[in-house]
């Protein structure tokens, strides 16, 4: 592991660990999940920036933890993929549909590097809300597979992956 992402890492690490941060429907420490995303990000080409972004991508949208700090630890670069990989919209921006359809538009307009820690993002994050919360999970996969036509420049493997993922999801709902 390079200083970088070993660097990258112990932020997210401790960023998470410092409001105690869970996952949703395991109850498991959350960085789980960020290390999940950057185990996924290392099957496929890469750069350091991107395994680092790839630790700190959900670090601003959770943690208080702010782009300038990012970018003041990481650089320009990890601050800039992790700026697109964060949410821009708000909570009393207007309902799900407006607030995802501003997010998505964001997405579309990030980088094909952004779109592969994207990528490994929504592989991590499908299979436990399939499980976890049916409900919810028709509306994730529905958002996601929106998503996947604009992130057709990410990793071609992991889109491939994506839309796999996405198809048992939905399968598997249906009872398939």
């Amino acid at each position: 592991m390079t200083s970088l992402v070993a660097r990258a890492r112990a932020f997210a690490i401790e960023a998470h660990s410092a409001i105690n941060h869970k996952r949703k429907y395991t109850g498991d420490d959350y960085i789980v999940h960020p290390a999940e995303v950057a185990a996924i990000v290392s099957t496929v080409p890469h750069t350091d920036e991107m395994l680092a972004a790839a630790w700190l991508h959900d670090t601003v949208e959770d943690t208080g933890v702010t782009i300038e700090t990012i970018r003041l630890e990481f650089g320009p670069i990890v601050a800039g993929l992790v700026a697109d990989l964060t949410d821009v919209s708000t909570p009393g921006g207007g309902n799900r549909a407006i607030r995802k359809g501003i997010d998505l538009a964001h997405t579309a307009s990030a980088s094909p590097s952004a779109k592969t820690i994207k990528l490994a993002d929504l592989l991590s994050n499908t299979a436990s809300i399939v499980a976890h919360d049916p409900g919810f999970a028709r509306v994730y996969l529905k958002e996601k597979a929106a998503m996947l036509a604009v992130m057709t420049d990410g990793d071609a493997t992991l889109l491939a992956r994506a839309k796999a993922t996405l198809a048992a999801g939905l399968a598997k709902l249906e009872g398939k």
